[in-house]
């Protein structure tokens, strides 16, 4: 196996999914995980951009090195509990965090009353 193979499979079991669910997210059959963690064969970009998406860091798996995107303590905190979640509760985070951004915010003002 090589190391391409092995970050693949590490950032598989990270985010606590088996090889049918992390194929899912990356819109491929499991024996196409199967051979992308065996180094049999190498995903393409729609791949990497689907697993990208789902919260992958793509830069480590290509180079080895994480990305060099410079967050906030809060943001690194955030993403790195997120990384912990299974999928269902990745869905329930994303529905959140879309429910808060769409609601009108209340001023400073209004909130005092």
């Amino acid at each position: 196996m090589d190391e391409f193979s092995a970050r693949l499979r590490q950032e598989r079991r990270r985010m606590k999914l088996n090889q049918t669910e992390f194929a899912v997210l990356g819109g491929v059959q499991k024996q196409a995980q199967f051979q992308y963690e065996k180094g049999m064969r190498r995903p393409n970009s729609d791949y990497l951009a689907a697993i990208s998406a789902a919260g992958v860091d793509v830069h480590y798996l290509l180079s080895g090195q994480p990305s060099t995107v410079t967050l906030s303590v809060d943001e690194g905190a955030l993403i790195a509990g997120y990384r912990e979640l299974d999928a269902r509760e990745r869905a329930g985070v994303r529905a959140l965090v879309e429910t808060i951004v769409a609601k009108p915010r209340s001023t400073a003002k209004n909130d005092e009353s």
